[in-house]
């Protein structure tokens, strides 16, 4: 954790107009500095720059801030990783706290071992050929930082030479100890090397030239590495991924690299794990559309499946790209099919239409009872999404199965079979929020400055379980207990309060073009719940 005092010394350091002026152009006006807004597309400048109070702020879209604020929305970082990008632009020295030196030495071990493997690279006839084979050019192997790791002794006598302690490799995922043998993890491995997010290097992925029945191995869960929130080359494609809105996402680290090598800078992937909520903030940073680009085959469209509606589920928009006949993006890189491949990522699935129908591929519908759960499982999907969205796709779903939309039970049924009713009354996103509440009940006061139980559409009763603490009930307890649903991180859960208001105000203005009411006051109520949706989507409160 870095020392206040030493934040302090920074912001002293540095100046505001020298920090934005090495990212925007700025030209003096009086006493302050004006620039066309880099945060929203503006032909006047209303973007100010003051020295005298070291702050910005855009007329235009409210943004503003210090030095250390700017940074952030530029480069999309987190608070740490700004102060760290400003610390390193002034050659400051920044002061940790006893976690943050004990962990330094762990980044020490890894910088150490990567020197190794890059030298290895080079006199490794066998190494180069494959690489060489995949297509992979000197360029994309400098770029990626690719190497080779060699037998262990080797590995253990580089890291003595440079006075690494053995423990410290151990704990940051070079070595293993096992009955008193301590043994490289990586061995006969083309190296790929993992940064995170702001370019520290944390871990290494490996590709075997052996007979080793594991192809593809990962580093350990470290205090530094923790794979579920890490995406393989994301520290070089998110300038791309910010300036394009688009993040490609694949599966494995030689997707990734062909790709950049083809001019697709904006690719990354999942370190051997399927995408999880985990991924979700690195997802949103510069709101990027999101195309999850995996193999065709059972595994993959599997993969495919969970990752379109984790983000359609989490309003994070893009769409779905399948590649069949065994191949992958690293394999059409090679064999030179540039265009197509701009083509398909041009051309993506939308994840809604994607998972309704690879859902409904699933059944045989000539069966009734097949179709009956089809209709089931396809209408489940639906109800976690918003109701505008919902009402959207009941025509898209009744024409794959060939029913009337109205035989789409997407409100909760007054009569039939249970499961019907059990399916109709459950919101994956209001359940995230309440188990967030149970798994931390000191978060329920700052949601209840956001929300009320009138504002959970499908959970109201759960929610007002929770606020008279009936912990017990077995509604909560199969909410907690549920594993596919997921808390949400605490940082995010403002964002999920915001969405939930969101479909709150979107449901409402459905009920009110049914209502038999005069048409200035049905125009009345709709532009002011379309008002309160577009203040919530900015971030801004609503009073009613």
């Amino acid at each position: 954790m870095i020392e206040k005092n030493s934040i302090e010394q920074l912001k002293n350091t540095i100046d505001i107009v020298d920090v934005i002026g090495n990212y925007i152009e700025l030209k003096k006006a009086g006493t302050n500095y004006k620039a066309l807004c880099p945060f929203h597309n503006e032909d006047t400048p209303s973007f100010v720059v003051s020295p005298a109070k070291q702050i910005f702020h855009c007329f235009g879209c409210q943004k503003g801030g210090d030095a250390i604020k700017f940074v952030m929305e530029y480069e999309k970082l987190s608070y740490p990783e700004a102060i760290e990008k400003l610390a390193s632009m002034y050659n400051f020295t920044l002061s940790y706290g006893s976690k943050k030196e004990s962990l330094s030495s762990l980044f020490k071990a890894l910088e150490s071992i990567n020197e190794l493997y890059k030298k290895e690279l080079i006199h490794t006839p066998k190494a180069l050929e494959y690489l060489k084979k995949r297509g992979v050019l000197h360029s994309s192997i400098e770029r990626f930082e690719l190497g080779y790791a060699p037998d262990g002794p080797k590995q253990i006598a580089h890291l003595k030479s440079r006075f690494v302690p053995l423990q410290e490799a151990i704990e940051a995922g070079i070595l293993a100890q096992q009955e008193g043998r301590v043994y490289a993890r990586l061995k006969d491995r083309i190296t790929f090397p993992i940064y995170s997010p702001n370019g520290a290097l944390i871990a290494f992925g490996g590709r075997t030239l052996g007979d080793h029945p594991a192809k593809y191995l990962n580093s350990p869960e470290t205090k530094i590495f923790h794979k579920s929130k890490v995406l393989y080359g994301y520290h070089l494609a998110k300038q791309d991924i910010y300036a394009q809105k688009r993040l490609i996402l694949c599966e494995g680290y030689m997707d990734v690299v062909m790709l950049h090598q083809a001019g697709f800078t904006t690719a990354v992937a999942t370190l051997g794990t399927a995408l999880t909520p985990s991924h979700l903030p690195l997802l949103r940073r510069g709101e990027p559309k999101v195309i999850v680009a995996y193999d065709g085959d059972k595994a993959g469209m599997a993969a495919a499946l969970k990752a379109a509606k984790l983000l359609s589920v989490s309003d994070i928009e893009g769409g779905v790209v399948l590649f069949g006949r065994g191949e992958d993006p690293a394999d059409m890189v090679q064999k030179g099919a540039i265009e197509q491949l701009e083509k398909l990522f041009n051309a993506p699935r939308p994840f809604i239409e994607f998972v309704l129908d690879t859902t409904i591929k699933q059944y045989d519908l000539s069966n009734p009872k097949e179709k009956e759960k089809a209709l089931l499982a396809a209408v489940e999907y639906l109800r976690t999404l918003s109701p505008l969205l919902q009402e959207e796709y009941k025509h898209y779903l009744a024409a794959l199965l060939e029913i009337l939309p109205s035989k789409i039970p997407l409100r909760p049924q007054k009569k039939g079979p249970q499961k019907s009713q059990s399916l109709e009354t459950k919101d994956i996103a209001e359940q995230s929020i309440l188990k967030t509440i149970l798994l931390n009940p000191s978060l329920l006061n700052s949601v209840l400055d956001i929300v009320t139980p009138e504002h959970f559409i499908y959970h109201k009763e759960e929610f007002k379980l929770l606020l008279e603490n009936k912990l017990d009930h077995p509604k909560l307890r199969e909410i907690l207990l549920d594993e596919d649903i997921h808390p949400i991180a605490p940082d995010m859960l403002t964002q999920a309060l915001l969405r939930l208001l969101i479909q709150y105000y979107e449901q409402k203005i459905q009920k009110i073009l049914k209502e038999d009411i005069p048409f200035t006051q049905k125009s009345f109520f709709i532009r002011k719940y379309k008002d309160n949706i577009t203040k919530l989507k900015r971030g801004e409160p609503v009073i009613e």
